[in-house]
């Protein structure tokens, strides 16, 4: 993998960039779609790519551990021919299950052993497993195994949390150099930077991530609940030491105004189930704010659902037609509902880069976030 950068914004930290992968090229800023199991939800690959233009999507260690399995995605030649998908693809190491399974899984300097969600089965993922089983799944960027960490959070447990992640990702990196690839191109590996919202433990794990000099980092722990100030504070702390030229990719991050906010303390790379989720439900995310597709206000409005935009779902449907597809519960009207969310979350990123790229970004940034959070 490599990155190089294009342009810097004047006024703030936020940068354009290209990361070169065996897949493809991804111009950041960049927001990758949550594929969770082999599939962005209600979304197909076609889709994603001549309407869409998703440069990257994601998939989940362990949801595709679990459902098909090692053997099926092996016998497939990789988890880019399972779904064909023939664009770069990242996968998470499974350690934010360690978060969210906190009732079906125990910790343990090893590995984290937990339950499936599905039938109860017992498994261990261990740094190593974790590198073994991505190197299978055959992503692009791969994520090392880390514990992300609940908010709020004790002081003591994040110090001791850290030390643990920092020597799990030690275990990641030496499993990771000494195997090899599958399916004849290259992986790469990215640690991921803990600590909670303590600023010290951040800039230790930051310095350690740092020290590991990889090809690109991560920050992990942060959109789990914690206030959205805290979330810039601790970014812009790590954003200041880890290195300036590899990409930063912040996890799980978030509204439109917080990838705004933080591609200006200089993020590079973000992914978040929330528009596609929340599209589900009947949420809209717009330029000019956010829609509630399912309020009265919208039953006798015919106008299309974004007349400004490319996307051939946004101009034909109108609004009233959505509203009765989401309110009769019908599966089209979550396909164009996320297929609107993700091209306008796609939008957004490539319209920050060419604000950063003409030198205009901190202020067009300031106007758009003064409106995106507008409820219409």
């Amino acid at each position: 993998m490599k990155f190089s950068l294009q342009a810097n914004d004047p006024l703030s930290k936020a940068r354009a960039g290209t990361v070169t992968t065996a897949h493809g090229e991804i111009q950041t800023p960049i927001f990758m779609p949550v594929g969770t199991a082999g599939t962005v939800k209600a979304v197909h690959q076609r889709e994603l790519k001549d309407d869409i233009d998703a440069k990257i999507i994601l998939g989940n260690t362990y949801h595709l551990y679990l459902r098909p399995g090692l053997d099926i995605l092996e016998k497939a030649g990789g988890l880019h021919k399972f779904i064909g998908w023939d664009r770069p693809i990242l996968t998470d190491s499974g350690g934010y299950q360690v978060y969210s399974l906190s009732q079906v899984r125990k910790i343990k300097e090893e590995g984290v052993t937990f339950r499936s969600h599905i039938d109860g089965s017992k498994h261990l993922f261990t740094p190593e497993y974790a590198m073994d089983i991505q190197r299978t799944i055959g992503a692009d960027i791969i994520m090392a195994f880390d514990e992300c960490t609940p908010y709020p959070c004790d002081y003591t447990y994040a110090a001791n949390s850290i030390k643990m992640t920092h020597r799990w990702l030690e275990r990641c990196c030496t499993h990771f150099d000494n195997t090899q690839p599958k399916y004849g191109f290259d992986q790469t590996l990215f640690p991921i930077v803990q600590g909670s919202v303590y600023k010290d433990l951040r800039i230790k794990s930051a310095e350690f991530i740092a020290s590991m000099n990889r090809e690109g980092n991560a920050i992990g722990g942060l959109s789990v609940g914690e206030p959205a100030e805290e979330m810039y504070a601790m970014t812009e702390v790590v954003c200041n030491i880890l290195p300036a030229d590899k990409p930063r990719y912040l996890m799980g991050v978030g509204t439109p105004i917080n990838i705004l906010e933080n591609i200006a303390l200089g993020i590079d790379m973000f992914d978040c189930v929330m528009p596609t989720r929340n599209a589900r439900n009947g949420m809209l995310f717009t330029r000019n704010g956010i829609i509630n597709i399912r309020n009265k206000k919208w039953e006798n409005d015919f106008s299309p659902l974004d007349a400004e935009s490319d996307l051939h779902a946004d101009q034909v449907t109108t609004k009233a037609y959505l509203r009765h597809l989401v309110h009769s519960n019908e599966m089209l009207g979550a396909q164009i509902a996320t297929l609107h969310n993700l091209h306008f979350y796609l939008w957004l990123v490539k319209q920050a880069r060419e604000k950063i790229i003409a030198g205009e970004f901190y202020e067009w940034k300031n106007k758009m976030v003064k409106v995106l959070g507008n409820k219409l």
